[in-house]
């Protein structure tokens, strides 16, 4: 978990960072329903109640309709990684993205939703929840990173934080 971490705090400080190179950036206005794809490094984590975690890196792809500046839905698809005999073959989840934005060019959002994952052979499914914050870097193009809780079983976790870039089309 502390990869994860510290992932996400690196990608905090980017998005930070960035606001400041972006802050003269003119405000765009979208037409919507408005489509998006992205990709993510994804540093999951699986926790059993016994025995020890699990951490490696994936990949995740990212895909949905954003309908207004609050509201969006959103596919994730992962796979990759392994760690002492525990390999991620899929992830697939489908969410509902509220969004909040802050400034032109940075949001904030939530998501909630139902994620399948299998790992080494072991297929579970259940509701899942996480956050992030994305950044604006081109007209089209952010930079985002979020934490997911994808799967919390009486008897484990499976969680990511995961660093990526979106395009809108």
């Amino acid at each position: 978990m502390k990869m994860s971490l510290v992932s996400l705090t690196s990608a905090a400080l980017l998005v930070g960072a960035g606001a400041f190179a972006t802050s003269a950036q003119a405000q765009q206005s979208f037409t919507y329903p408005q489509g998006y794809v992205g990709g993510d490094a994804m540093f999951w984590n699986l926790d059993p109640e016994r025995g020890s975690s699990r951490d490696a890196v994936g990949l995740r792809l990212r895909g949905g309709a954003q309908f207004n500046d609050y509201f969006a839905l959103e596919g994730h698809l992962g796979t990759g990684g392994s760690d002492g005999g525990a390999d991620l073959d899929h992830l697939a989840g489908a969410y509902a993205k509220g969004i909040f934005p802050v400034a032109p060019e940075v949001r904030f959002y939530g998501l909630a939703g139902f994620t399948e994952v299998e790992v080494s052979d072991n297929r579970e499914s259940g509701f899942s929840y996480g956050g992030g914050a994305e950044m604006d870097i081109a007209p089209n193009l952010s930079v985002a990173a979020d934490y997911m809780r994808y799967l919390d079983k009486s008897d484990y976790t499976f969680d990511a934080a995961s660093v990526g870039l979106r395009y809108r089309f």
